[in-house]
């Protein structure tokens, strides 16, 4: 029925219905106004008769009917109507056409109450109905130019990549549940991420202001704590989190069987701080865990060797300090173990120090390489070997740190039933690489303690992990069967991969179960993007000609959250993936939502923050005389032990001398002998 004929015909019955109503609404103008039109000579008696037979029909009687119908005809005719589309058509005007006329239309009876001239009312009555008529037939022509799909406003394509998410609250004895709205086609929706399973690791990451600190970390040490937790946490920014956690082990402390005592490491204000050694004796129990606190310590302190292990030049010094350590070790039941004694001790000369390695039989295969090297007059070679880690160590040289390191104050093992702890760790951004060694060497004794059955369960928290130098993912992987539950804090896996090397990097990525991230860019973008996948998502197309609309839709798989939305969250905003349990499963585990922070509440709670008290005053004299002490205990081991090699020495060279003058004194009777047999 497409063809031209049709389309002419059609056209030809919307002009003919058209002006069927002009012809309604003149007749009426005619009939209603005759005295004016009588007396402006517009009148004849052949009109007047055929107006009359018209009239008769009744259709003209009163005032509304001929109106009416005049408006019927004119609504057929556009019914029929189809406009060029045009989708800047709105429809607001289109109404404001339609109201306007339609109120002309019907209110200009009301001229006929006016006390003027017939021909002054009828001029006003023609005039006010013929502009309604107008403006009621632009309206409809407007209509049917207007699009009846809705045009796609959505430019960023938001409300399609919306999806449902998780709105039940799924609680345990371990879980975390953060409080979130999220977008669902248009429409804000109340919701939760609930990590129930936090003892499968949580990743959390984001750029600086991000909110991961405000929004995820702190509400994990709140219910970690409320939930009777030991705990552990790494505070780059002392005391930011560390105030959080002693405020909040106040509140909750009722809800622990034992009430775990609360202990800080900071460099930075030794009246509140605790002391501990990282080299107790009593954790070290045969060489290779002197060899991990060695791999640690220098590792922390030459981040570049992390993508160098196994290089000669690397390894030499790791071995020089394993044996240095394992000396200290086995001295007087490690009497001395710590790290400044080591550091000083180190220090000593070459000739001395070796003299002194040598007596431990554990570390001669350690030092062998030295010795030779020495003994070979290979001195560029032995400095390649040794200074690099001489250097290095001599950072630590340090009567703060001297203070803190030598102290034994507490154990590292968080997680006894008998004696909880909740144990802060200090920063300084301004000494990074000083502090995040010896911050290394603490955790990663501390991990090795807390790992074994029969334990409390226990949150680790790190505040921008990559700035420590820690084996972390034995403790992902294995800790989950004895209740620990990591969290790790971080700017990007881009700077995991800068500090660590990207098959490290890949590797704590992939083994967390629970993905917290707000806004990053590049190939962490990209690789999250890539853990969602892809949605369901519709399609439409729009094809606009002069007399139609063609509207084409379909759907397709497409990213559920695309990396150009990960790059532009906005602070407070987070995406990720949560891990369920099996008795508690959830389906709907991907998220894109905004968490929700009561601002007042929380803002009302930090004003009411007690400090951290102090633990001890340390004056200036306390530390410079512990200073001085080890560096006086070393030059005594040193003294003793040498003093003790030349008297096995001199012994040696007695007992050799007298087993060579026995030896003369048997040889002479023999030679006597001899003499009197040749006589």
């Amino acid at each position: 029925m497409q063809t031209g004929e049709d389309t002419q015909g059609l056209r030809k019955i919307i002009d003919f219905t058209r002006l069927i109503s002009i012809f309604i609404l003149a007749v009426h103008f005619y009939l209603c106004c005759y005295a004016a039109f009588k007396e402006w000579g517009f009148t004849a008696e052949v009109t007047n008769r055929i107006i009359l037979n018209i009239a008769k029909t009744g259709l003209f009687a009163g005032m509304l009917k001929p109106k009416l119908a005049s408006l019927l005809c004119l609504l057929i005719s556009l019914i029929g109507v189809k406009g060029k589309k045009d989708e800047k058509v709105q429809k607001n005007p289109i109404i404001a056409y339609l109201l306007t006329g339609l109120l002309l239309y019907f209110i200009s009876v009301l001229c006929f109450y006016l006390n003027a001239k017939t021909s002054l009312i009828a001029i006003l009555y023609i005039g006010i109905t013929v502009t309604g008529y107008m403006l009621i037939l632009t309206g409809g022509g407007l209509l049917s130019r207007l699009i009846k799909e809705k045009l796609n406003t959505d430019v960023f394509n938001t409300d399609n990549e919306t999806f449902p998410q998780e709105e039940r609250l799924l609680e345990n004895e371990y879980s975390v549940n953060l409080p979130m709205v999220y977008n669902l086609k248009g429409r804000r929706r109340n919701g939760w991420i609930n990590n129930i399973a936090p003892f499968r690791s949580t990743l959390v990451s984001g750029s600086g202001g991000a909110g991961k600190t405000y929004f995820v970390i702190r509400h994990v040490i709140d219910q970690h704590l409320k939930k009777g937790f030991s705990m552990f946490l790494y505070d780059f920014k002392f005391d930011d989190l560390s105030k959080i956690a002693y405020n909040k082990l106040l509140k909750y402390s009722k809800n622990y069987p034992v009430k775990p005592a609360f202990y800080i490491i900071n460099f930075e204000d030794l009246n509140r701080t605790h002391r501990c050694n990282p080299l107790d004796p009593a954790g070290m129990d045969d060489i290779t865990d002197a060899t991990e606190a060695s791999r640690t310590i220098m590792l922390g302190l030459n981040r570049d060797w992390l993508k160098k292990q196994g290089d000669f030049f690397v390894e030499s010094p790791i071995n020089f300090l394993t044996a240095v350590i394992w000396y200290l070790r086995r001295y007087e039941n490690g009497k001395y173990c710590t790290l400044p004694h080591a550091i000083e001790l180190m220090q000593t000369d070459y000739d001395k120090l070796f003299a002194i390695l040598e007596t431990e039989e554990e570390i001669k295969v350690l030092i062998n390489p030295f010795i030779s090297a020495y003994h070979n007059k290979a001195m560029a070679q032995l400095e390649g070997q040794i200074a690099s880690a001489k250097i290095g160590m001599a950072r630590l040289s340090s009567p703060q740190l001297y203070y803190v390191l030598s102290g034994n104050d507490f154990m590292l093992d968080i997680n006894n039933p008998e004696a909880p702890k909740i144990v802060c760790m200090g920063n300084n951004p301004q000494k990074i690489q000083t502090y995040g060694a010896v911050l290394s060497l603490y955790v990663n004794r501390l991990l090795k303690l807390v790992n074994k059955k029969d334990k409390l369960k226990s949150s680790l928290v790190f505040d921008e992990f990559p700035t420590l130098t820690v084996d972390i993912i034995p403790t992902i992987s294995t800790g989950r069967s004895n209740r620990i539950a990591v969290t790790l804090g971080i700017q990007s896996v881009d700077q995991l991969k800068k500090d660590y090397g990207a098959e490290h990097a890949d590797v704590i990525a992939g083994i967390s179960g629970n993905i917290i991230s707000g806004q990053v860019t590049g190939d962490s973008a990209k690789k999250l993007a890539d853990t969602f996948g892809k949605i369901m998502q519709n399609r439409q197309s729009v094809s606009i000609n002069s007399s139609d609309t063609s509207i084409s839709k379909s759907t397709q798989m497409d990213y559920a959250i695309p990396a150009s939305k990960i790059a532009t969250l906005s602070s407070g905003e987070f995406v990720g993936i949560v891990a369920d349990s099996p008795d508690q499963k959830i389906k709907l585990k991907m998220f894109h939502c905004e968490i929700r922070n009561d601002h007042a509440a929380i803002q009302a709670e930090e004003e009411a923050y007690k400090p951290i008290p102090i633990i001890e005053t340390v004056t200036e004299e306390d530390v410079q005389e512990n200073y001085k002490k080890i560096k006086r205990e070393i030059s005594e081991l040193i003294d003793k032990e040498l003093t003790l090699i030349d008297a096995k020495q001199v012994l040696e060279e007695t007992v050799q001398e007298r087993q060579e003058k026995a030896k003369k004194d048997e040889e002479k009777p023999i030679n006597n002998d001899m003499q009197v047999k040749t006589k």
